[in-house]
């Protein structure tokens, strides 16, 4: 069934995240017969609009101008025009400003219709051959290292495969950081260049990634998909805890370190084993 986009209507629209193939027909008719279109760069969205011949004007809607473009959008649709957000790549608001637009239209009574395609997200976990069933998706790791392992400790408890975004400049620390958190015995696999001519997926423990990429320099977008910690990990009560701190902490092993070692075999967040290491005494 197609139709002529709605006057005063949102429209997500999703791109190829690599392969031009990947648009779909009711995308290109969208972007065709919409009065604007809002990308996040208008020059890498130029070089898609002329391949599929789109003639539709551009807006710049991005993270440092989100604030001051959404109260224009609005004004615009409320005018009765009919706008399509995109992203650089994939599905908009997913890891970009998207989200905020969207918000702001639903607040102020815009219908927000999603035009589905591509996402990195999905893809790479369709590939993986890790558990699809219960799944997290968690962004962009954090850039500074010290926030990187406070949210990764976050996280280590969770169970669910985990997914996330990473550049080639970070790769090599995150890997390093997830082995000193989780352990370097987690399955990962580590998806390169999705759905483009280099597409690669490299499967194996963290450790191995570690060494594989000694040997290779990171190159491309990297997304990682991670195995949830196993729900048949060791759980003891709170005097069993203080118990095994305290025979780790007698070997002279640090209040920190003990809390992280006995964070990788339980279900306890390593916070809370501090916590309860710094009410012990040491004899």
């Amino acid at each position: 069934m197609q139709t002529e986009p709605k006057p005063g209507t949102l429209y997500i629209v999703a791109t190829p995240i690599g392969n031009l193939e990947d648009m779909t027909f009711r995308a290109v008719r969208i972007l065709q017969t919409v009065n604007l279109i809002a990308a996040e760069d208008t020059r890498h969205t130029g070089k898609l609009l002329q391949h599929f011949q789109i003639k539709t004007p551009q807006i710049s809607y991005h993270e440092h101008n989100r604030q001051s473009r959404i109260p224009e959008l609005l004004e615009y649709m409320a005018n009765g025009q009919a706008i399509a957000l995109v992203s650089d790549a994939g599905i908009p608001g997913i890891s970009d400003p998207g989200y905020e637009l969207v918000i702001a239209c639903i607040d102020a009574g815009i219908t927000v219709v999603p035009i589905p395609g591509a996402s990195a997200v999905i893809t790479a976990l369709s590939a993986a051959g890790l558990p699809t069933d219960r799944f997290v998706f968690e962004g962009f790791l954090p850039a500074k290292a010290a926030k990187r392992r406070e949210y990764l400790e976050s996280l280590q408890t969770e169970s669910r495969t985990l997914i996330f975004y990473e550049s080639p400049y970070r790769l090599p620390e995150s890997l390093q950081d997830l082995a000193t958190v989780w352990g370097g015995d987690r399955q990962i696999v580590i998806a390169r260049e999705l759905t483009k001519l280099h597409e690669e997926f490299w499967r194996g423990t963290i450790t191995e990634a570690i060494a594989h990429y000694h040997q290779r320099e990171p190159q491309g977008e990297y997304t990682l998909v991670l195995a949830g910690k196993p729900p048949s990990q060791l759980q003891l009560t709170e005097e069993q805890l203080k118990a095994e701190l305290l025979q780790i902490m007698t070997q002279g092993v640090s209040r920190s370190q003990a809390s992280r070692q006995l964070a990788k075999i339980t279900s306890v967040p390593r916070r809370q084993l501090y916590q309860l290491a710094l009410s012990l005494a040491i004899p």
